[in-house]
Order: C-alpha cells, then sequence, then structure tokens
C-alpha cells in the first residue's frame, strides 16, 4: 500500500476519497488496508464534504430505501446496487415506562435487537464491509467475533454468495453459535478469548488473503455504525438528542455514531448542539472504563471474565478514542457487575418489552446506574442504544426469571396456581421494598 497520489474523483452519489490515518493524517488509496505505514495508526474513511452539501438533502435521504442505504452517499461503497438485506431503520421507540421507573422524562430506546437479518446492530457494518469486499475482489469473507459478527458475516455472505469462514472463542453463547453455522459458514472454534482469536484472524489474512470485514476491510466496516447516528437524527425530527449511553467493546461503535452527528452538522441537515455520550461496559471486562475513571489516555488490556461476552475485548482497539469522545462532551464511561447486568436485562424486558442480550443489559445498567448519581438531567433527551437481541444470550437469565406453573387441565388447578403466582407476586415486592 503507498500514499494515495491519484485525483479526487466522485460518482454522482459516492464522496468518499481516500484513507486518512486518524493518528498522522498521511492518506491511501481506497484499497483493503487498516494500519498506517507510517504512525501504525488506525486508517478511516475520508470524505469531501462539500459534495455531500452539494448533492444531499434531506428530501433525497427520504426518497430512498427503508434500511441503511438511504444514507448511501456517506458510507464508502460506490455501486448503485450495494448488498440490501433490509438492514437499518430499527424502532426509536419512546420509553415511557422505564421513563418513568427511573424518573426520566424524555428517554428513547433505538432498538438494533430487530435489526436484520440477525437481530444485532452487526449486520449494519457487514453489510457495508461485504459490499465493499466484493467491490474489491474478494470472494471469501471472514471475521474475528464474540459471537452476533459471525452471525451477521455468515448470513449476508451467503445473501451476496461469497465463500466465508468465521473465527469464534470456544466458550460462546449456544444461540450465537447456532445463529452462525445455519447459514452454513466454515466456523473455526478457537481456544481462548476474543483478543488471541482477533490476532490469529491477523495471520491468516495476511497468509490466505482473505476480506477480513474487522481487519483489513475494517476502516469501510465500521463506517456502517456511523447509520445508528443518523437514523436518530431523523427519526427525532432532524435533530440531535441531549444525551447518548451505548455499550463499548473495541469503542468503535461509540466513535462512529459521534461521527456520524459530526458528518450530519457538516452537510447541513442538522442543526449543530452539545450531545453528550456515556458508554457502558462490564466490570469483568472494562479496560476502557477504568482508564476513564483513572483519568489515563492508554488503554491497559485486561483478560475477559463476564457473562456480557458480546463487549468482552480486552485490548480494544478505539479505547483511547473512546476515552476522548466522552471526556469532550462531558460524557462518562462506566461498568456494572454481572448481577447487575442480569437486572438490567430483565428492567427493560417489564417495562418496555424488549429482550436484549448482555450487551444491552450492561447499557440500562449503566442507564439505571448514571440516574441515581445524577449524571443524567431528567429533561434531556437521552437515547440509549440496544445493539442484540435476548434470544441469543438466554443462558445469562436461566436461574432468573422463575418457572412456569405446570398445572392439569382442570379450572380447580388452574385457580390454585395463580393463587400461588399472587403470593410469590407479593413476596417479590416485600423484597424490593426491604
Amino acid at each position: 500500500m503507498t500514499q494515495a497520489t491519484q485525483p479526487k474523483t466522485h460518482s454522482t452519489t459516492a464522496a468518499f476519497e481516500a484513507l486518512k490515518c486518524k493518528e498522522c493524517g498521511a492518506e491511501y488509496e481506497l484499497k483493503a488496508s487498516h494500519v498506517c505505514e507510517f504512525c501504525f495508526g488506525p486508517l478511516e474513511v475520508k470524505y469531501d464534504y462539500e459534495f455531500l452539501r452539494r448533492t444531499v438533502t434531506r428530501e433525497t435521504i427520504q426518497a430512498g430505501p427503508n434500511s441503511i442505504w438511504r444514507y448511501r452517499p456517506f458510507l464508502p461503497v460506490a455501486t448503485n446496487t450495494p448488498i440490501d438485506v433490509g438492514t437499518g431503520m430499527t424502532p426509536l421507540v419512546q420509553s415511557n415506562r422505564l421513563a418513568r421507573r427511573l424518573g426520566l422524562k424524555k428517554l428513547y430506546i433505538k432498538n438494533d435487537a430487530v435489526n436484520m437479518p440477525t437481530l444485532s446492530f452487526k449486520d449494519r457494518v457487514v453489510s457495508v464491509a461485504l459490499t465493499r469486499a466484493q467491490e474489491l475482489g474478494f470472494t471469501t469473507v471472514s471475521c474475528a467475533s464474540t459471537g452476533n459478527l459471525a452471525n451477521s458475516t455468515a448470513a449476508i455472505a451467503a445473501h451476496a454468495g461469497l465463500d466465508c469462514c468465521v473465527f469464534i472463542p470456544s466458550d460462546l453463547e449456544a444461540g450465537k453459535v447456532m445463529g452462525t453455522l445455519i447459514y452454513n459458514p466454515t466456523v473455526m472454534s478457537v481456544h481462548g478469548n476474543y483478543d488471541q482469536v482477533n490476532r490469529l484472524c491477523s495471520e491468516v489474512a495476511n497468509t490466505h488473503g482473505w476480506g477480513f470485514v474487522n481487519i483489513n476491510l475494517r476502516p469501510y466496516y465500521s463506517e456502517g455504525s456511523k447509520t445508528l447516528g443518523y437514523e436518530v437524527a431523523e427519526q427525532l425530527g432532524w435533530q440531535l438528542p441531549d444525551h447518548i449511553v451505548a455499550p463499548l467493546a473495541s469503542g468503535s461503535l461509540f466513535t462512529k455514531i459521534y461521527k456520524g452527528f459530526q458528518e450530519f452538522v457538516e452537510v447541513g441537515l442538522v442543526d449543530a448542539k452539545p450531545v453528550r455520550f456515556s458508554g457502558a461496559q462490564a466490570e469483568g471486562c472494562s479496560p476502557i472504563a477504568k482508564a476513564f475513571e483513572e483519568g489515563r489516555d492508554f488503554i491497559s488490556p485486561v483478560k475477559p471474565n463476564t457473562i456480557a461476552k458480546s463487549i468482552a475485548i480486552g485490548n480494544p482497539a478505539d479505547g483511547v478514542y473512546a476515552i476522548d469522545i466522552a471526556r469532550k462532551t462531558n460524557g462518562t464511561i462506566t461498568s456494572v457487575n454481572d448481577a447487575e447486568i442480569i437486572e438490567g436485562i430483565k428492567l427493560l424486558a417489564e417495562t418496555e418489552g424488549i429482550f436484549t442480550e448482555t450487551a444491552g443489559g450492561t447499557t440500562i445498567a449503566v442507564l439505571k446506574k448514571l440516574v441515581e448519581a445524577g449524571k443524567i438531567d431528567p429533561e434531556e433527551v437521552t437515547v440509549v442504544y440496544i445493539t442484540g437481541n435476548g434470544l441469543k444470550t438466554q443462558e445469562a437469565v436461566q436461574g432468573y426469571v422463575g418457572e412456569p406453573f405446570t398445572i392439569e387441565p382442570k379450572l380447580d388447578s388452574f385457580e390454585r396456581a395463580l393463587e400461588r403466582s399472587k403470593t410469590l407476586d407479593r413476596l417479590e415486592w416485600q423484597q424490593v421494598l426491604v
């Protein structure tokens, strides 16, 4: 890979013009590369925002498909026929019952637990990455994954007719393993944590020349997360929220929501306003939260030990950038323990009817913690990002949600069970009050 020397050119709908190092600013051709040759900083996609300002309006966006591809001018693909499996435009739910429970007035849930096709936000990033992979000529795609990314890569590769081989830690939840195998990719279950899997995948990428969505295709892949910012702004009536709370794994999602908001401001689609960014981690894998709390500008890697496996990345690639965003927006980054994560899953389910996985439980638990600490203004428009579906991590709540009442097909058997259920409800409320 060499520094880009090609002239800037655009199609009528594409404004991406180079890969640019986030650290030293060196620019590169739009190929499959993710690390700067000069300073080893991460590469990200550079856009011509003046071009976008001239060519994109609210009306052109609203005339597009009901998916992430309504924002195609802001995404790093050149084709007029991207891989569109209905990903995106998930509900922004005004969360009245959870808001009342927490003492908030303007709470919204961005619910990617129902995102298509595999029920997590990873469908966004993979749709973009595999579209770009096809443009770059890859026929085999892959990833290192804690579960959701493997599901998405396998499903969307199947739809696109691409060969697929994915790598996962060997201790993943059964639902996520099955949710990958069903699409018939090659699955490598590795004895090790995510960081060890990722290191192996870097070697495989260099040896086999495959398109790894979160390694050599990472600059394109990560841009898909911006659509979570775009959608919220559009769904709020073309305005930004006051505060967002999102889970942190690598930190990339956090940084790209921020970038999405900034891009909409840059091209005049929304008015500028301060938005506070707060991040959520599990105590058993909280290197970003620890660095934030200790005032550090570097990340000390940790070995994951938490039920929140989907965000259990011990050496987060974008952790320092997430910290910078939290600080400069007057937000925060904090963590919660596994018991609080389970309670967060249950709280969201019983108030809003949304069953989230452990990453979402972490985010709801952190939201509750921030409210109790006075770090969220009840009058703020607060948006909480739920990134995956609870059906994938049922093990996390087994034993914590009760059991069905087994009865005979007779009225008196039902009546006795109903009375027992009322007694149990009274006991639970007494325990809450204590």
